[in-house]
């Protein structure tokens, strides 16, 4: 019996079709959250093969628990996973405590998750990437500061999204972080970079071989979007550039990827950086070794016309597959409303003007809504001028 552990399968609440690849390739696969079963919606419960509610997920020794009852249940324990960054330190040390045959330990994890740590790797692979410190008095800081030059951007080493980043201007700023910097939070200082957001997205292999791959365009700063409360518009490329598919490779063999779905996000420079780089060049921002949030693996298949969950699950289970894309590739879009605001066109005239674009529609978990926004749309089309339509008529707002 092969067994696959899932931690936490009801959030995000997409997570399900890894679990249904996952069974359908021939896993047992064994479920581990906070949810009481029977609160689990129909198809999660029909697609695990077994569950056990820890209530308390912040309890590691709760987790310690379920993984022995699973364990003593059924045997060997080949993978445990939970594709979440909020796990992905837990799913480590549990791989460890139970020499889980599969995935990466926690000695290894430091370097998908410390900023400063990320660049050896990046260099590896041969890419340039920003200056930086690590933050620790304030003089060291100007002097980094007087350096580089402002501006300078300061976020914890370790951490995901826009949560405890600051944009230092003036010296007025940098007191300012120093009075409201979390004082058991590392922080990283880097040169400030002005350029677009791309990632690398897809699915690795055993010998850290790209079997698939796909590209995602952000707003350039999430930061601001989360600050001043606005509407969140990202979307999948038709293909991903050559130079961008050539640096990624680079990159997952740089951090040894293996049977991972991952998240590489880089900036394409807008602006020539005196000494450093061009405008145009590649420069890595951060490794994710999970997929991309919100409903992004969704948006990745429509595009690529493909499901990569069933890539993933093959992987996972043979080592390789035969999945191809079976139609178009398309820009597929993003575009988001908050909640309080008065927008010009109602949902309803969206779904009637959109309805042979759309994809698909709803409400994010509250829990994203700060970054993501409360309702999204998500279409797709065959060029970008169509979709930039799209975008100014879910977006446009009364003053």
């Amino acid at each position: 019996m092969r067994n696959f552990i899932f931690i936490s399968p009801h959030f995000p609440d997409h997570y399900v079709c890894f679990i249904k690849a996952l069974r359908n390739n021939g896993f047992n696969v064994l479920g581990i959250g906070d949810c009481p079963f029977d609160s689990l919606n129909y198809e999660l419960k029909g697609a695990l093969n077994d569950y056990y509610c820890c209530y308390d997920m912040d309890n590691f020794d709760r987790e310690i628990e379920a993984v022995r009852y699973f364990r003593d249940k059924y045997g060997e324990i080949e993978y445990l996973e939970s594709l979440n960054e909020y796990w992905l330190e837990k799913d480590a040390k549990l791989r460890e405590i139970f020499s889980v045959k599969n995935g990466v330990r926690p000695d290894e994890l430091v370097y998908w998750q410390k900023k400063s740590l990320m660049k050896e790797k990046y260099q590896l692979a041969g890419l340039k990437t920003a200056k930086y410190t690590i933050v620790s008095d304030k003089n060291s800081l100007l002097n980094f500061i007087n350096e580089v030059g402002y501006p300078v951007f300061i976020k914890p080493n370790i951490g995901v999204g826009a949560a405890g980043d600051y944009k230092i201007k003036s010296i007025e700023d940098v007191d300012k972080f120093y009075d409201d910097k979390n004082p058991y939070v590392e922080y990283i200082c880097e040169q400030y970079l002005t350029g677009d957001i791309i990632s690398f997205d897809g699915i690795a292999d055993e010998n850290s071989n790209v079997v698939f791959s796909a590209s995602n365009y952000f707003p350039p700063s999430i930061a601001s979007i989360v600050k001043n409360k606005k509407d969140l518009f990202y979307y999948s490329l038709p293909n991903v550039p050559l130079k961008l598919q050539e640096i990624g490779e680079k990159t997952i063999k740089s951090f040894k990827v293996n049977k991972r779905y991952f998240h590489l996000e880089f900036f394409v420079l807008t602006e020539d950086i005196i000494g450093f780089a061009n405008k145009g060049e590649i420069i890595p921002l951060e490794t994710n070794m999970r997929p991309a949030g919100g409903y992004t693996p969704h948006m990745i298949n429509f595009a690529n016309s493909i499901d990569s969950y069933k890539i993933y699950a093959d992987i996972m289970a043979f080592g390789s597959t035969n999945v191809v894309s079976k139609g178009g590739h398309f820009f597929c879009a993003c575009a988001s409303r908050r909640d309080g605001f008065n927008y010009v066109h109602s949902d309803f005239d969206i779904l009637d003007k959109y309805q042979s674009k759309l994809c698909m529609t709803g409400r994010y978990a509250d829990v994203l809504s700060g970054a993501m926004g409360n309702r999204y749309f998500i279409a797709k089309f065959q060029n970008e001028k169509d979709m930039e339509f799209f975008r100014e008529y879910v977006e446009e707002r009364y003053e």
